[in-house]
């Protein structure tokens, strides 16, 4: 099966600067994948974006299961697509879902922990577009586990 090329956006993303530009980027393809969500069970979907340190933007839906336990969450899924592809680090994420408060579960904070770069920012927006919240991934999850990279 031939490898799929992460899209590659245009050189005004900028990785240490969140750009109103780029915070929308985040969430056309977090809101896109989003609707692509399997979620028979909860009707409850969820789509994430990362950016990596290349600049590139990765994208996953939350995918239910009957077995509750093997469903798959959207952090989880655009994380896998960006190490698939290359990618190290991410240092923005953004999650789109709901229309509450909304975040990243304890598995899924411990995971950007160990992708992101030390001030990586996590968003939460409402299906609908509104901002929620934003958050340092340290302030997100202190104290998480580590490794050495």
């Amino acid at each position: 099966m031939p490898k799929q090329e992460a899209r590659t956006w245009p050189e005004d993303t900028c990785v240490t600067d969140p750009s109103p530009s780029l915070i929308d980027r985040l969430q056309a393809a977090a809101s896109a994948a989003r609707e692509q969500a399997h979620a028979p069970y909860s009707k409850f979907k969820v789509g994430a974006a990362v950016l990596d340190e290349q600049g590139r933007i990765f994208a996953g839906c939350n995918v239910e299961n009957a077995a509750y336990p093997l469903g798959t969450c959207a952090e989880a899924v655009a994380l896998g697509a960006m190490v698939v592809s290359g990618g190290k680090t991410c240092s923005h994420v953004l999650v789109i879902g709901g229309d509450g408060d909304l975040s990243p579960c304890g598995g899924c904070r411990q995971r950007i922990a160990e992708l992101c770069d030390p001030d990586c920012i996590v968003y939460a927006v409402a299906a609908d577009g509104t901002a929620l919240k934003e958050w340092k991934m340290a302030d997100l999850l202190p104290n998480a586990f580590s490794f050495d990279r």
